[in-house]
């Protein structure tokens, strides 16, 4: 079907076949053809928007060849032209980084007219053309592949780090809104150095802005040019540790908690903010609240144990214990980073299972008795454990 289109292969898939890695999604753009045209060969529009279609078969997105316009402040205040005449060239000029600006023919072969390549060969994040400062979320991707390719050495080009300086001193990361921020802030926290995303906006002063909490993380004149850095070693330890974006979050608010003290009120106040999903907020909030107690578990007694399972609704959902003491082992791992073994985590597993297991005889008993039953049985069952 595609044989009656011109079309190449852009963007992500080409960037990551370059750099070896799997390929998660093929995007596609194509050359000199209408929206009726893709219409009348099958081809499923994809919102109001842009000029997008899904392949009939495949699903994968073509879009048409397009350019773009800035006409209002934002990242919504954009008009688009989508005519036959565009050309490849004209549609890659307006992405956002040269590396994401390369194409593949039909033939495997690359299109690169912006220096893409060589970019992907020296580590470099830069922009393709003055047309980045329009779209503020490109702030945040800047971010964001810093911390997905930060093990490949990627850094952010000088002129594309003044060029963002700029954008926000102009106020252009005011327009950001919650959804945007947290959707980026989700993609940066699966990557392999989630703690790149949030240094690359503080080098650009973007992070006041956006994360106004992690400002107790800036360490005044704290490296050897004299410029403030952020210090998040909880993050980076669960980085380590776990690929969970919701174990890495709660490890943030921890660093920022260690940093400053951050009360239950103030973090639910930057979930409202951003939006930020309820398994994200009741794991982060669980974690400022109990990690003390699972650091402490080893001299705690049967009865604090259980009331530190209680705590965490165990019984009911044992994912929490999970992420509390994986969260809990990252910060003890980002004080002693020779240590690899986290005690309190076996025995906080080996008593919820004991505990769990305990059916307590109720024979003769209701209300409040059934319960204090339970509970005389389950601490006879941890106290075991504890032998």
């Amino acid at each position: 079907m595609t044989d009656t289109l011109q079309v190449y292969l852009v963007g992500g898939a080409v960037r990551d076949k370059l750099l070896g890695l799997p390929v998660a999604e093929r995007d596609w753009v194509v050359i000199g053809a209408t929206a009726q045209h893709m219409l009348d060969l099958g081809y499923t529009p994809v919102g109001k928007d842009f000029p997008v279609f899904l392949h009939p078969r495949s699903k994968e997105e073509y879009a048409l060849a397009r350019t773009e316009r800035k006409v209002a402040p934002g990242y919504t205040g954009f008009t688009f032209n989508a005519d036959p005449g565009v050309t490849l060239e004209q549609d890659l000029l307006r992405r956002d980084l040269t590396i994401n600006a390369m194409a593949e023919d039909a033939h495997g072969n690359l299109i690169d007219p912006y220096g893409g390549r060589d970019d992907l060969d020296s580590g470099l994040l830069r922009h393709v053309s003055p047309a980045f400062a329009e779209d503020p979320v490109r702030i945040l991707r800047v971010a964001r592949f810093a911390a997905c390719l930060a093990h490949h050495g990627f850094q952010v080009a000088h002129g594309t780090n003044t060029l963002m300086r700029a954008m926000v001193d102009n106020g252009e990361a005011d327009a950001l809104v919650a959804e945007r921020v947290w959707a980026e802030l989700h993609k940066a926290l699966g990557c392999r150095t989630p703690a790149r995303f949030f240094g690359v906006l503080q080098d650009c002063g973007a992070l006041q802005k956006l994360f106004l909490e992690l400002a107790a993380c800036v360490a005044p004149d704290s490296d050897p040019h004299g410029q403030p850095q952020l210090a998040v070693p909880v993050l980076e330890a669960a980085a380590g540790m776990s690929r969970q974006p919701a174990i890495r979050f709660a490890a943030l608010v921890c660093d920022v908690d260690n940093a400053g003290g951050l009360p239950p009120e103030q973090l639910e106040a930057w979930c409202s903010r951003l939006r930020i999903p309820n398994q994200f907020r009741e794991l982060a909030g669980k974690a400022l609240v109990f990690r003390a107690r699972v650091h402490a578990a080893m001299q705690s007694s049967a009865g604090e144990i259980l009331d530190l399972l209680t705590g965490l609704d165990a019984f009911r959902r044992s994912e929490q214990l999970s992420g509390v003491v994986a969260v809990s082992a990252a910060e003890a791992r980002s004080r002693d980073r020779t240590s690899r073994d986290y005690p309190p985590a076996q025995l906080l597993e080996q008593a919820w299972k004991s505990a769990a297991s305990v059916k307590a005889d109720t024979t003769g008993k209701s209300g409040k008795a059934i319960g204090e039953a339970l509970r005389v049985a389950r601490i006879a069952a941890i106290e075991h454990t504890l032998a």
